[in-house]
């Protein structure tokens, strides 16, 4: 067996891909290909990160002499050097559904992907999602997407929080949704600084094909703001209309709606 193939079986053994595996190197994908092909090798350097992250000698990885366990069930990694990115990374030892619990794969000028329960890196993919690009069931990110909860610059998820928010229940500069609050908001029902809702919006300025309510109001029925704000009388009658345009829909809403007012 000669290098390539023992760098190969390391790898599968590790359950890495060759972009993985790069990744963890700071290398290009194309460059581990080429070690595995035999077309090229690795520098000292890199058969240094390669014999460390694997837990082998480099007698081994080089010429197949004094093997050890290429199984490393709990990796922590740092790399420091002048070639390969500054580069942490930790695997926990339990896994559950083939994932390990926690996965923490975070670095420099590389996009360092964590994937496990618990995920955080990079990018990042888990039940609990936390990176620069996050995808999980509850996401933190600059870019999250949550099939439950999402939080981000930018955010896509049931429940979504962010400068754009797109989502079931949304809140965020720009917001899209079934339910949406935020400066510029856009749904069934809608609140905030303009908003636009198929059936209520309430804001400085909104429109619906139903109930507008706000300074500047369009729709079937509006009901307009002064500066000065509604008067009691006027409050009530603006309130039953919202309970009235929000008949089916879950109570939350309509007192969402009425904050606003």
């Amino acid at each position: 067996m000669d290098f390539r193939e023992r760098l190969f079986d390391l790898r599968r053994q590790a359950g890495l891909s060759q972009e993985e595996l790069a990744n963890l190197v700071g290398v290009t994908r194309q460059a581990v290909q080429k070690w595995e092909s035999g077309t090229s090798r690795p520098d000292m350097d890199n058969l240094v990160s390669l014999a460390e992250y694997f837990n082998v000698s480099l007698d081994y990885l080089i010429a197949g002499r004094e093997p050890t366990s290429p199984s490393a069930p709990t990796i922590i990694n740092n790399y420091y050097n002048e070639e390969a990115p500054a580069h942490y990374e930790y695997k926990s030892k339990r896994t559950l559904f083939g994932l390990p619990l926690v996965h923490i794969n975070c670095g420099f000028s590389r996009n360092h992907w964590a994937r496990g329960i618990i995920a955080i890196g990079n990018v990042a993919t888990g039940f609990v999602a936390l990176g620069g690009i996050a995808f999980g069931l509850f996401t933190l990110g600059g870019i999250g997407v949550g099939l439950l909860l999402a939080l981000g610059a930018i955010s896509i998820g049931a429940v979504s929080i962010g400068g754009i928010a797109v989502g079931l229940l949304v809140w965020g500069g720009i917001a899209l949704g079934w339910l949406a609050v935020g400066g510029m908001s856009l749904g069934v029902y809608a609140a905030g600084g303009a908003a636009v809702g198929s059936q209520v919006a309430v804001g400085a300025a909104a429109a619906s094909q139903r109930l507008a309510i706000g300074m500047d109001a369009e729709g079937a029925q509006a009901i307009l703001v002064p500066l000065e704000g509604l008067k009691p009388l006027q409050l009530a009658k603006a309130c039953a209309a919202i309970d009235a345009a929000c008949a089916g829909a879950p109570g939350f809403v309509p007192w969402l709606l009425k904050l606003f007012l």
